[in-house]
């Protein structure tokens, strides 16, 4: 009896360190996990390409428009997004009028508002210059 014990005891030591051994060999077998931040890296250099490339100037420009429409006053000659260009004669939040001619006037909307004219005309001289 005392041998049958001892054979079931030496069993089931020799069946766990198999078991083990196994254990360890397939952890060893299997690759080693790659950093979740190098999966990610293509996507974030991508990123900063495109934040870099397209969001940033165009925030920039947005807010060059933001401030030239909120210093306009009366008497500026501006030009529209449609190709009107005139003198500002009446101002509210929202709406432009614009004096295109002599008792000519338009209402525009601000946002429509391109730019001043005397930038638009500076344009002009330099590129006659240059010619």
């Amino acid at each position: 009896m005392r041998m049958n014990l001892l054979n079931k005891a030496l069993f089931s030591i020799t069946a766990m360190m198999s078991l083990t051994t196994v254990a360890l060999a397939e952890g060893a077998a299997t690759p080693a996990q790659q950093n979740p931040v190098m999966s990610f890296l293509p996507f974030i250099i991508v990123f900063c390409i495109f934040y870099f490339m397209m969001i940033r100037p165009q925030k920039r420009r947005m807010q060059e428009e933001q401030t030239m429409l909120s210093s306009l006053t009366k008497g500026d000659e501006v030009f529209t997004k449609a190709g009107f260009i005139g003198t500002i004669s009446g101002l509210t939040e929202k709406i432009v009028t614009l004096e295109v001619d002599n008792n000519v006037k338009l209402k525009v909307l601000r946002g429509q508002i391109a730019g001043k004219a005397n930038k638009l005309f500076e344009e002009d001289k330099t590129e006659k210059t240059k010619k």
